[in-house]
């Protein structure tokens, strides 16, 4: 009997452990939840322009005549279309060249990779001073989107409309975490410099906040990772799909050999 209850306290502290050992700690940042304030420092963060984005670029003035130079003409792909007549017109974008550079209208020729939108605004607000007064410039990224994947709620291409968008944010538009993504593991890829680069987040500590990967860049893909539990769901479902296909391969099999017995039985 002592033996038995041995065994038995063993056997419940090795499914005490096997639970325990897959449980996913849920709340991000543990190590500052209890702590009443604090901070780190927030950085001044803006994403650089590179080969291959895509730029849209205004500039105005107080005399609009003075500055509808320095604009691209409207274009309406739809305006062949029949169907699509009266599209409404949409502004032309600037696509960066493999070598970062635009073709901007009575400037020329500018090299802008490298660059974040506020420094590329500065610099044409100067050159188009040179010829009007006080234009406005405006300058925004338009193909600044980052993805989304695994365990979240909606997993999706996200466009983004301001220039810091940082991890939390991405998560955030995507519904954030399920129960089952592992937060200590988030991975983030992204392309710098010719080179595909990685960073794992643990979304259970602070040192995320700090991180120089926090806010992110065009283009980031963001996948985390299932949890143990849902992997040891997923293999026991695959498991069990496989043995009752097996099974219906089976009596299936034995209904045959069944009907031609009795077919044979009779004649």
């Amino acid at each position: 009997m002592k033996f038995t209850h041995i065994l038995l306290g063993a056997v419940l502290i090795g499914i005490t452990s096997s639970c325990s050992s897959s449980k996913t700690v849920l709340p991000y940042f543990t190590d500052i939840s209890t702590v009443a304030e604090g901070s780190f420092d927030a950085g001044n963060y803006s994403p650089e322009i590179k080969p291959d984005d895509e730029l849209m670029i205004t500039v105005t003035s107080v005399t609009p005549t003075a500055t509808a130079i320095y604009n691209l003409p409207l274009s309406n792909p739809a305006l062949h279309t029949e169907l699509f007549k009266t599209a409404t017109p949409s502004q032309q974008t600037y696509m960066v060249d493999s070598k970062g550079n635009i073709n901007f209208p009575v400037l020329g020729e500018l090299h802008v990779a490298g660059k974040t939108v506020e420094e590329l605004r500065a610099e044409l607000t100067k050159l188009i001073s040179k010829d009007v007064e006080d234009p406005i410039v405006t300058v925004a990224l338009v193909n600044f989107r980052v993805v989304v994947a695994g365990e979240v709620k909606t997993p999706r291409s996200i466009p983004v409309g301001r220039n810091r968008y940082s991890i939390l944010d991405a998560l955030s538009d995507a519904g954030d975490l399920t129960e089952y993504g592992e937060r200590s593991n988030v991975l983030l890829v992204r392309e710098e410099n010719g080179e595909r680069k990685f960073i794992h987040f643990d979304l259970n500590s602070s040192e995320t906040l700090a991180s120089p990967y926090f806010y992110l860049q065009q283009n980031d893909y963001i996948y985390v990772e299932p949890n143990k539990v849902r992997q040891a769901n997923s293999k026991y479902n695959q498991n069990n799909s496989f043995k009752l296909t097996v099974i219906s391969t089976v009596v299936s099999a034995a209904s045959v050999i069944a009907s031609l017995v009795i077919a044979l039985t009779v004649k």
